[in-house]
């Protein structure tokens, strides 16, 4: 089967392959003006070509948002919440990039999983992981998907933040991203 530019991708026919080479070259162009616009100061952020690129925005979504939000339609009020305020005194940053702190690991792909809330429970961990030690672990989304369902996750197909901060207190801790790699399945 041919494949597409980076993402190792394979499709069906070379019908598909062409529509997708198609969407991918829109995409590019989009990204380009807009970069451009960002280095001229009128947008604030650049873009990036990713794993996506060959699918259209309906498809993107189809894909990118299921299980994420539809996990939020489970959430229950927790009784005893208590909120962090700060006093009147404190004078917060405008900005804060973490990143330049060395709070954030890099880039991740979750792929075709719904697993976006394994990777905000881990970059979580991760960011406070570093503010406690000093060293930066990419931690293991996949243990997550594979192993947080008796905590109400639901792999691919959804879950949520603090069960599984649930599953890995009563785990007694999570595995790192090297020793449990993530497959996205």
């Amino acid at each position: 089967m041919p494949c597409l530019c980076v993402s190792g991708k394979t499709y069906r026919s070379a019908e598909e392959e062409s529509q997708r080479k198609q969407t991918w070259l829109s995409n590019r162009k989009l990204v380009l003006v807009h970069n451009m616009m960002a280095d001229q100061g009128i947008k604030s952020f650049r873009l990036g070509m990713t794993y996506f690129a060959d699918m259209s925005n309906e498809e993107y979504r189809q894909v990118a948002f299921r299980g994420c939000l539809g996990s939020m339609n489970n959430t229950k009020a927790r009784g005893g919440a208590t909120f962090f305020q700060l006093k009147d005194a404190v004078v917060l940053p405008t900005c804060v990039d973490w990143r330049d702190k060395g709070y954030v690991t890099s880039v991740k792909n979750q792929k075709l999983c719904g697993s976006c809330w394994a990777f905000s429970a881990t970059g979580a961990l991760e960011g406070q992981t570093f503010k406690k030690t000093g060293k930066l672990v990419s931690l293991s989304e996949q243990q997550l998907v594979d192993c947080s369902g008796s905590h109400g996750n639901k792999g691919c197909n959804g879950g949520l933040m603090d069960q599984a901060f649930e599953y890995i207190e009563d785990n007694g801790g999570l595995d790192t991203e090297e020793s449990y790699p993530y497959e996205g399945t």
